[in-house]
């Protein structure tokens, strides 16, 4: 079949809940393409589905796009990794699985960013609830019955650590957080993750399109029929006629190129890194530069592939007396492919790989960021703006894990005010893209980060880790804590990505707020990219939102807002750091 109602260009976060409901709940015909591959008919599938596995596919260009920035100039010239998604799932098949929703506020900034209201908290929380099947049932912030499955997990043998995390920061004087998606943000406490109850990764592919292409009730067989699902095949060319996008030219693995229609509209869910070079590609961007690759311009729209945002983050690491993930993960370096299935230890590793393919429980059915916390880093900030993932291992290198006891917190600033872009190559105009975040690019970000790291340490010193302790591993003990320019040149050397590119398409700038394309029609973007700011805290629960409210919008509906949704917000935040 050549014509549907819509085509959707990625199967990612986004793209697979597209797809769910413009066939489920419009009755529309959907054309879902995917340049990557469906996990489920390989040998290797568990490396996507095992919660535990996550850090194999982070490295292994199979389910994985394997960008890397280009040399950042404020972090001495590094070029940082940037996995993204090539699967069904998209990046929720690739990701850490931490369902994070950002801040009340962050929404509030967005409504005033796009001059909508209807971006605010209290239109956009109806959609969180409604994509949500929490585990611990249905509230007032809580969705129960969505498609998404959301949990909470506590691996016993480390739980005494991960409590001892949240102890620590209740004893610098932090709040708890008994819901750091819900009321209060703010806080140390148990994180929510995209785990179902089968202890298998909750990744959209999984909770939006698997019940639509294995149906097991009548309205999922009725989409079924709707929807026609295709991976590996590339997309780089879109039809027009006129200032109207009627289609898009596909490639599959074998070479073979297909011309498909769409009456409806094309939809790019190709993320903050394939939308806009998708659209520079098809000359819409900045004519300067258009002009300048040769590419024949369409229409000038200056902003595509600007206001790039990433969050940067990094490792305050401990090496510790016992209790840690190292019997269990750490594996023999130094091997090549070989070395992430040499486990030190493999009976340990076996038995829980076996414990979950098996019951779904154990130490593999989890992503081991089990706590967490949201801290202000100054007076003067109104809500959270530095967050927490503890887990019990030491990390070298982002994917293997220390051959000793430890612990580590990743930390990072969620509101860097640097930003980047993303720019074709020259040398290879439809090959991966000049990726720049131009981290670090302001002096307020530099103190953000070097208030962070200072606080951080405060924590994990605490009376609560006396019992796991042994000493500090990173920053090491040649590091002057002190001093302002060691700090700063530490945090240059070892901070990574958070993975977190977006807003390279923004509504205002390059869409409108309900994603159309500026100056055309037949088109729209949803994902990542269209986000006018990044949200404090991982992006993959709001582009799920984001998703949500736009596949209503694509119909002319809308939730009713939630006018009785508050938030909490320190009555002192503006003369206080907590």
């Amino acid at each position: 079949k050549k014509h549907y109602d819509y085509i959707i260009v990625g199967a990612g976060s986004a793209g697979c809940v597209l797809a769910h409901r413009l066939t489920k709940e419009h009755g529309a015909s959907v054309l879902l393409l995917e340049a990557g591959r469906n996990h489920r008919r390989s040998w290797d599938f568990w490396k996507v589905d095992m919660p535990a596995a996550l850090t194999f596919n982070l490295a292994n260009s199979k389910y994985n796009w394997d960008f890397h920035t280009v040399p950042q100039r404020h972090l001495d010239g590094r070029q940082l990794h940037q996995p993204r998604g090539k699967v069904l799932g998209g990046s929720s098949s690739l990701n850490a699985m931490a369902y994070v929703r950002g801040h009340a506020l962050d929404y509030e900034r967005w409504a005033a960013e796009i001059g909508c209201q209807h971006w605010g908290y209290q239109h956009v929380l109806p959609y969180f609830r409604k994509a949500q099947q929490h585990s611990s049932g249905q509230s007032q912030y809580r969705g129960g019955i969505g498609p998404l499955q959301v949990s909470r997990r506590q691996s016993t043998p480390m739980r005494p650590i991960n409590d001892a995390f949240v102890q620590a920061g209740l004893q610098a004087g932090y709040p708890s957080a008994e819901d750091m998606n819900g009321f209060q943000q703010e806080g140390f406490g148990q994180m929510d993750m995209t785990v179902g109850a089968d202890g298998a990764r909750a990744s959209t592919a999984h909770c939006y399109l698997w019940p639509l292409l294995q149906p097991k009730t009548e309205e999922d067989s009725k989409a079924a029929q709707l929807l026609t699902v295709v991976t590996q095949v590339a997309v780089q060319e879109l039809i027009f006629d006129g200032r109207r996008v009627v289609g898009a030219h596909a490639t599959d693995a074998t070479g073979n190129s297909y011309q498909l229609m769409a009456s409806t509209e094309v939809v790019l869910c190709a993320g903050a890194v394939g939308s806009p070079q998708l659209l520079m590609l098809n000359g819409i961007g900045n004519a300067d530069e258009l002009t300048a690759y040769g590419i024949k311009v369409r229409e000038h729209l200056p902003e595509v592939g600007q206001n790039l945002q990433d969050h940067l983050e990094f490792y305050i690491q401990f090496l510790a007396k016992h209790t840690s993930l190292y019997p269990y993960a750490a594996t023999i370096g130094g091997l090549g492919r070989l070395s992430p299935y040499l486990f030190r230890r493999p009976w340990n590793a076996v038995f829980a790989g076996l414990s979950w393919l098996i019951t779904g429980q154990g130490m593999s059915a989890t992503n081991h960021f089990e706590v967490g916390g949201f801290i202000r880093s100054a007076p003067g900030r109104p809500h959270p703006d530095v967050q927490y993932h503890f887990i019990p291992g030491c990390v070298v290198g982002q994917l293997e894990f220390l051959p000793e006891h430890g612990y580590q917190a990743h930390c990072g600033t969620m509101r860097p005010t640097s930003r980047g872009t993303i720019r074709l190559d020259a040398k290879d105009l439809k090959g991966p893209p000049l990726i720049d975040p131009n981290y670090l690019a302001t002096q307020q970000d530099v103190e953000d980060q070097r208030n962070a790291l200072r606080l951080t340490l405060e924590i994990l010193e605490q009376e609560a880790f006396d019992e796991f302790r042994l000493k500090l591993f990173s920053p090491d003990e040649n590091v002057d804590i002190k001093s302002d320019a060691a700090v700063d040149s530490w945090i240059r050397r070892h901070s990574h990505s958070g993975y977190h590119l977006s807003c390279t398409c923004s509504m205002g700038r390059v869409v409108d707020n309900q994603g159309r394309l500026l100056g055309f029609d037949g088109i729209r973007i949803v994902d990542a990219s269209i986000m006018p700011s990044m949200t404090s805290g991982n992006l993959n629960a709001p582009t799920i939102m984001l998703a949500e409210k736009i596949a209503d919008a694509m119909r002319g509906e809308s939730l009713p807002a939630d006018e009785g949704a508050a938030w909490y917000e320190p009555s002192d935040w503006e003369t206080q750091q907590r």
